[in-house]
């Protein structure tokens, strides 16, 4: 398949998501996630103010230091996200999965960040 058409696929799919699910606010953020070859950046975001209240990647010096996969790492960064989410009070988000399938490492993301205690 020819990149520019796989890239645009997941930006169209990205852009129903977005409609769908509305704007992050400050009481309930966007839990917006993109996905590298290699890396997997969560951000929580407000889409209202413009701002980003927190940001968990797979290169953060805590997660780098774990030894696993990828789909491990990537629980790892969903359980970080939680725990920044309730030191400034977030409790609920919007799961914005980027265009990507909910599969694999955005699955594990969203899995650790529930057991770090957001609701989505």
């Amino acid at each position: 398949m020819n990149p520019k058409v796989k890239s645009l696929r997941r930006k169209n799919i990205h852009h129903r998501i977005r409609r769908k699910i509305g704007e992050g606010t400050g009481q309930k953020p966007r839990l917006s996630v993109f996905r590298s070859n290699t890396d997997i950046y969560v951000q929580l975001i407000d889409d209202i103010n413009g701002q980003t209240l927190a940001a968990v990647s797979t290169k953060d010096k805590a997660i780098v230091a774990h030894k696993g996969n990828k789909v491990e790492k990537s629980k790892l960064v969903g359980e970080a996200i939680a725990r920044k989410a309730t030191e400034l009070g977030i409790k609920d988000v919007t799961f914005d999965r980027g265009g990507y399938l909910y599969h694999g490492r955005v699955k594990s993301v969203a899995d650790g960040a529930r057991e770090g205690g957001l609701k989505f």
